[in-house]
């Protein structure tokens, strides 16, 4: 979904993508108090954006005093500080030792770190023009200035040499950890490779930063556009989906009409309501062809020269593919294992769609509509089979599900599993006025972090949700406390009116707050190994637990009231959406599964040229794709996998930790509560506090006491025959 996030400190010095939830996690800033080399850097500076954060909570980003024209200028002079403690680390005098390497390396970095928090922010979040010129102009040199940070002789002489003798050092768990991760991210991005690959190395990493720039860029143009409608055109929408449109209509200058945006949290909700079929097709084939238009904003010939460069770099480095590169420090560290799982899940979902389709034709034959199910019919379908079949209607959810409601009940759900407490701030500044703060503080008081909350669509903003850091939790020099942001996309009412969403929305945000709580509730030494700093197909699973919490009785009796009378949501709902917990699972696996797929096929490849298009039609003929629907990413618009290295050949990850999801909450059901204090307890100490400290597959064991098993995400799907 996004470029590679930049980790400061010694994962910086390898460039390593985040997760995508995580998407554009923009590096880590450390105490306030600066290193002498940029205390003698910063005393000139004339850039904010560089200096120490200060203020209340440890300090903040001084977002009040920083704007997009400080961006280049503080980047390349952050980049001169760096570059020199580098040179201090690499040329010190005497034997190199984990004090005056590893932890020199996780200290260096500060001012970039904080530079690039802002800059991550802004590329995200306030898109202009002028930052998508900044961004285009920097990223190729960004990745030149890691991949000579990664290519420095006398610096990784000095990784290397601690490596060799970490067993012999005395070093605590957490350095031993530490020692072997930076050592292997070097040696991943080409410390050992003769000078010509190493230069080699470079320019493709520099020709791919410019491509992913290019890539996003392509992609938000073809989001930023939006279909206008009439009052006639509106048959079937609810009132909420009206209003939202109406507003999007009113921030683009169009009073008094409605538009849908070219954004899912737009498109979706007009594919399921509304009863004009020919409008219900246009829409989706706006959507679906982002990036696919031809002209200046089409991907394709981005995306082949991407491919054609991971393909080489991946033989520079020593790997068949791009997807063995990339998987080999993730849990599943073989792309044959991660294509196990898909496999072993595609056909009983794939059958589970014939089954959806089948329904819905019948329901569409019984009304006399003269039609066979097309992509652009799923959605508004499959809710009156729903409604048949459950005698249910998600629709009648939205007025019991109001965003802010939703967020105290995050809260809620926090305090009791974790013991944190969330107080709403106003002395800090914020990047845009729609953003939020809350400092967070245990059951002693104590603070814990602050949260930002951005959760509305705008201009230059790029669709979808995830979760940032902006400095995470470490005590290397004492203790420092996180900095933590969740970003959405929803649709404002009108000024005063209550933002309702779907049940999917929902389910969304409790995701995005389990990567924030993960990063709050880390408790770590080291800001390499903190918060959500783990292997990607393991970064989902927190969040994705957190989803289960949505559903239970105590939120949705506390916080899923109705907008006008206040009342909490009927028991008889609830139980119909509990009943149709697995409907539709079927087409939310396959159109996920499709995407993973494509993504590993594409990136096993090797160096054959591809035509996204041509190979994106065969592959999913080849896989017996339905017809019915389309993969939730087309190549075209991939931004997981094409504007960054990120989840690139790494899709499969969501599929990977619901695995480890649907078994972990099972252990909650097995003690007898979602809030068993005792589970919740082991979830902190074995997962969510540790970090990178420990290997992801023993943080597991530890807290349920064996390996994972695929059972409980089949049950959880739907997707085991009834017996």
């Amino acid at each position: 979904m996004s470029r590679p996030a930049v980790l400061i400190t010694a994962a910086l010095l390898v460039a390593l993508p985040q997760p995508d939830a995580l998407a554009r996690r923009p590096g880590r800033s450390g105490p306030s108090s600066p290193s002498s080399t940029e205390a003698s850097v910063t005393a000139l500076s004339t850039h904010p954006v560089l200096a120490p954060w200060t203020g209340p909570y440890g300090g903040v980003p001084p977002f009040d005093r920083i704007d997009a024209d400080q961006l280049a200028p503080g980047l390349r002079e952050a980049m001169a500080m760096y570059r020199a403690e580098i040179d201090a680390i690499a040329h010190a005098r005497g034997k190199a030792t984990f004090d005056n390497t590893i932890a020199a390396l996780e200290d260096a970095g500060r001012a970039l770190s904080r530079v690039m928090a802002v800059y991550g922010i802004y590329t995200s979040n306030l898109s202009s023009p002028a930052v998508q010129a900044v961004e285009a102009e920097l990223e190729p040199e960004l990745a030149g200035f890691f991949d000579a940070i990664t290519q420095n002789d006398a610096l990784f002489a000095r990784v290397e040499d601690v490596y060799t003798r970490r067993d012999k050092a005395g070093l605590t768990p957490e350095q031993q950890r530490l020692v072997w991760l930076v050592y292997t991210r070097f040696v991943r991005q080409g410390a050992k490779l003769d000078a010509d690959s190493k230069t080699r190395l470079s320019a493709i990493n520099q020709e791919l930063a410019g491509l992913y720039t290019q890539f996003s860029k392509h992609l938000l143009a073809d989001e930023d556009t939006a279909i206008t409608l009439a009052e006639t055109d509106l048959a079937g929408l609810s009132a909420s989906t009206r209003a939202a449109m109406a507003t999007a209509a009113t921030e683009r200058g169009l009073d008094g009409q409605w538009v849908v945006v070219n954004t899912r949290s737009s498109v979706d909700p007009f594919l399921t309501e509304s009863s004009r079929r020919d409008l219900r097709e246009r829409v989706w084939r706006a959507f679906v062809n982002r990036g696919d238009n031809g002209g200046e904003t089409d991907n394709n010939a981005i995306i082949t020269r991407i491919l054609a460069l991971r393909a080489e770099r991946a033989k520079l480095l020593g790997y068949p593919t791009h997807a063995h590169w990339r998987l080999e420090p993730s849990m599943a560290h073989t792309p044959e294992r991660a294509m196990a799982l898909m496999e072993a899940v595609w056909g009983p979902a794939v059958a589970k769609v014939h089954a959806e389709v089948a329904d819905m034709q019948a329901i569409a034959d019984a009304r006399g509509d003269g039609i066979t199910i097309a992509p652009w019919d799923y959605h508004f379908y499959q809710e009156l089979v729903r409604k048949d079949r459950y005698d249910f209607d998600q629709n009648v959810l939205r007025p019991y599900l109001q965003l802010e409601n939703l967020r105290e009940g995050m809260f809620w759900m926090a305090g009791e599993l974790y013991g944190l407490h969330f107080t709403a701030v106003t002395d800090v500044p914020v990047y845009h006025p729609d953003v939020r703060v809350w400092k967070v503080t245990d059951g002693d008081g104590a603070l814990v972090g602050l949260w930002y909350f951005d959760p509305y669509a705008r201009s230059g903003k790029r669709s979808g949700a995830w979760m940032n850091a902006y400095r995470d939790q470490e005590r290397f020099h004492g203790e420092v406390t996180t900095i933590v942001s969740n970003n959405a996309n929803f649709v404002k009412g009108a000024p005063g009116e209550p933002v309702l969403v779907s049940w999917d929305d929902a389910e969304t945000l409790f995701h995005e707050f389990g990567h924030a709580l993960h990063g709050l509730l880390s408790d770590v030494t080291y800001p390499t190994v903190a918060g959500t700093s783990v292997p990607r197909d393991y970064v989902e699973f927190p969040s994705q637990l957190h989803e289960h919490w949505l559903g239970t009785p105590e939120i949705l009796s506390r916080f899923a009231r109705h907008v006008e009378t206040g009342e909490p949501l009927p028991q008889a709902l609830i139980d119909k959406l509990h009943a149709a917990s697995t409907f539709n699972q079927g087409f939310g696996t396959v159109e996920y599964l499709a995407s993973a797929l494509i993504d590993m096929k594409l990136h096993l490849a090797g160096d054959t040229p591809i035509d996204p298009d041509a190979f994106e039609r065969d592959t999913l003929a080849a896989l017996g794709m339905p017809d019915e629907l389309v993969m939730r990413h087309r190549t075209p618009q991939f931004g997981h996998v094409f504007s960054g290295d990120g989840y690139s050949a790494g899709y499969y990850s969501y599929l990977w930790a619901d695995t480890l999801t649907a078994d972990a909450a099972e252990a909650f059901v097995e003690a007898g509560s979602m809030y068993d204090a005792a589970t919740a307890k082991r979830l902190v100490d074995d997962v969510l506090s540790v970090g990178n400290t420990i290997d992801p597959a023993d943080g597991f064991r530890a807290f349920r006491g064996r390996d994972v098993s695929i059972d409980a995400l089949m049950r959880d799907r739907g997707l085991v025959p009834a017996e």
